[in-house]
């Protein structure tokens, strides 16, 4: 539950704005928020040991990482040495306040993966996503706070970093907040000079 309650603070604090988007005049009327942030990694291939599965890798910074491949990385035979492994990585949070039609605070997780078929450069893609929901509790405009009610049954007081998304919100309100996490792996061939 800890995770939960770092999620719902995080994402909170995060929320300084509005972000509307949609056509349902419902929907704009109550506060929403949504960031996403990705970086991405490129890595050479200096050395390759198929029998030992060990890899080096080189980064444009020059430091060179070596591990040794576990058998999840599929098709490493394919691997040679001036590969590039490209990495992305995306995260994103969306908060979303609701009109309640009596559902409770809640939390659930998902997760996905795949990767290239047998034959092909490896390739992996992994998902993880967590949404979390909390009542709104309390609102109170002077103080500039609010309650929430999370999955774990606590009630915890926030302060509203933008006081209008208090008057865009309502005691039984549903908060929604959604945290996904992807990275996507690839190795290709060298570009041709």
């Amino acid at each position: 539950m800890k995770n939960i309650q770092y999620v719902l603070t995080a994402a909170l604090l995060l929320a300084t704005t509005a972000v509307l988007a949609g056509d349902d005049a419902a929907m704009l009327d109550r506060p929403s928020f949504s960031a996403s942030q990705t970086s991405t990694m490129s890595a050479v291939v200096e050395a390759i040991d198929h029998e030992t599965r060990v890899v080096t890798l080189r980064k444009p910074d020059g430091e060179e990482i070596t591990f040794t491949a576990t058998d999840d990385v599929r098709n490493l035979d394919q691997v040679k040495v001036g590969d590039v492994l490209m990495a992305e990585y995306t995260e994103s949070l969306s908060i979303e306040v609701m009109a309640n039609d009596g559902m409770g605070a809640d939390a659930a997780a998902a997760s996905a993966m795949a990767r290239t078929k047998k034959g092909d450069m490896p390739g992996v893609a992994a998902m993880d996503s967590t949404i979390v929901t909390a009542t709104v509790e309390e609102i109170n405009l002077e103080k500039n706070t609010f309650k929430l009610q999370g999955p774990d049954g606590d009630i915890n007081e926030y302060v509203a970093r933008n006081p209008d998304n208090l008057r865009r919100a309502q005691v039984g309100d549903l908060v929604v907040f959604t945290v996904t996490e992807s990275v996507v792996v690839t190795v290709e061939e060298p570009p041709a000079d």
